[in-house]
């Protein structure tokens, strides 16, 4: 199976040792997003709604590169550091999705790097 490795410079810049998104199999898997401005590196928002909104315009920047959009999600994954956020991660989710959302896995991790609240991984149809 062939892969094809994706990069916009609409979305915050990973680390060396992984990418933005891979293409492979007619699927693109973008890596856990966090609500990063792409051109400052900082965090966009205090509240959980700003935060995984940042993180699904960075989601959204690299599924475009791909060749896809998020209206062909097939999976999420939601990473978040308060359990209190929950609530504030659905009332945003539903906007961004609000007909034939994706699967989604909710995962609790008490990690802040940097102000962070939020991380969104996704899968896509390509």
């Amino acid at each position: 199976m062939r892969k094809e490795i994706i990069w916009t410079d609409r979305a915050p810049a990973p680390p060396a040792t992984f990418s933005q998104a891979v293409k492979a199999g007619g699927l693109v898997f973008v890596a856990g997003q966090g609500p990063f401005d792409p051109l400052t590196g900082k965090v966009v928002g205090e509240t959980v709604q700003e935060q995984i909104r940042q993180s699904l315009r960075n989601v959204s920047a690299i599924l475009e590169a791909a060749g896809t959009s998020l209206e062909n999600a097939v999976s999420a994954t939601v990473i978040f550091a308060e359990e209190s956020d929950f609530a504030g991660i659905n009332e945003e989710g539903i906007k961004w999705f609000p007909y034939d959302p994706p699967a989604r896995q909710v995962s609790h991790l008490p990690v802040r790097p940097q102000g962070m609240r939020v991380s969104v991984a996704l899968i896509a149809s390509a």
